[in-house]
């Protein structure tokens, strides 16, 4: 009875090892939710929507979109942290994500999120900011925006996705190194402040060149400069600011990242998921129509990359300080 006792425990031992590589195997077993900590319309959500097609394909599941704005992508990004840490929950987020935390900091308030919270899975955009005003402004260059915004400290105003986010601290960037004024109205994402401005309740926006280029295009607004070290591949012929001997520059990249807590396999799952998501034609000729083409880094560059721009983030709250 014994040795039956024996065969029957390392046969069961074997299947139950066996039926754990099977549950792993077939992760996704039902939809994924990827949470964009912002409203439709802002860069974060042009990036998001083909990426989760894409996805769905490729993990034969769907990846369900959440929109979840508010506080700047704090709100969004603190629910992400929390999730479960079983694969189900992924995020979509900016460049914000390594600011919010030094705001919270300077600010002296429990972070929504620390950076520790997550795993990055993968990058797939890298865009410098541009300077964007309406198309019936007065002001042709950057020169004479910057010239006028100095005759009239404070007259006029600025949209951004909220406080610390990554259309306010490219403006307050420049406003320190240009040297002039502007009043900040935070709305609760680049859609919203996109219309703001459309709209005439701001005079100027930094945004990501996806949400803007179609209405560049249009004849609706016009891009003054942009806050990188190259030509645009979406606005060539908009001038940096670093051409215009202002050193200044600010990219708003878009990366999927996963609550801390997720398993290796299920990282290298969507590693995985999110490489070929990156190569796909549809995404690639979507992203780029919007006006972004896609700069993919895998997990282990990423990280590399991020860890550095949170250092360069870092500072830049501090130089900007309070906003309450």
């Amino acid at each position: 009875m014994a040795r039956w006792n024996a065969t029957a425990t390392y046969a069961l031992t074997v299947v139950l090892m066996c039926a754990a590589t099977l549950v792993k195997a077939e992760y996704p077993e039902r939809p994924v939710t990827m949470i964009v900590p912002f409203p439709p319309g802002g860069v974060a959500d042009t990036v998001a929507r083909p990426v989760a097609e894409a996805l769905s394909r490729e993990l034969k599941q769907s990846v369900v979109i959440e929109n979840r704005a508010g506080a700047g992508g704090g709100l969004g990004m603190g629910l992400a942290a929390r999730a479960a840490p079983d694969g189900y929950t992924v995020l979509l987020a900016l460049s914000s994500i390594s600011i919010l935390p030094e705001a919270d900091k300077l600010l002296e308030r429990k972070p929504a999120f620390t950076l520790s919270q997550f795993k990055p899975i993968a990058r797939f955009t890298a865009d410098p900011t541009v300077l964007v005003v309406r198309a019936d402004a007065p002001w042709k260059t950057l020169a004479e925006f910057v010239a006028d915004a100095k005759r009239r400290p404070g007259a006029y105003n600025y949209g951004s996705s909220g406080n610390y986010g990554t259309m306010h601290v490219p403006m307050e960037m420049l406003k320190s190194a240009a040297g002039f004024r502007m009043v900040h109205i935070p709305y609760t994402g680049a859609g919203p402040a996109v219309v703001a401005l459309l709209g005439g309740q701001v005079d100027a926006i930094a945004s990501g060149p996806s949400t803007v280029a179609q209405h560049i295009r249009a004849g609706r607004l016009r891009a003054l400069a942009h806050w990188g070290d190259k030509p645009l591949v979406s606005l060539p012929e908009v001038p940096s600011l670093v051409s215009q001997n202002l050193a200044v520059r600010f990219a708003q990249w878009s990366g999927l990242f996963v609550p801390a807590g997720v398993s290796d396999d299920i990282v290298q799952r969507l590693r995985g998921a999110a490489r070929r998501a990156a190569a796909d034609a549809q995404v690639q000729q979507i992203i780029r129509g919007a006006g972004s083409p896609v700069e993919y880094l895998d997990a282990p560059e990423f990280q590399a990359y991020w860890d550095a721009d949170a250092v360069l983030m870092g500072q830049a709250v501090r130089q900007i300080g309070k906003v309450e």
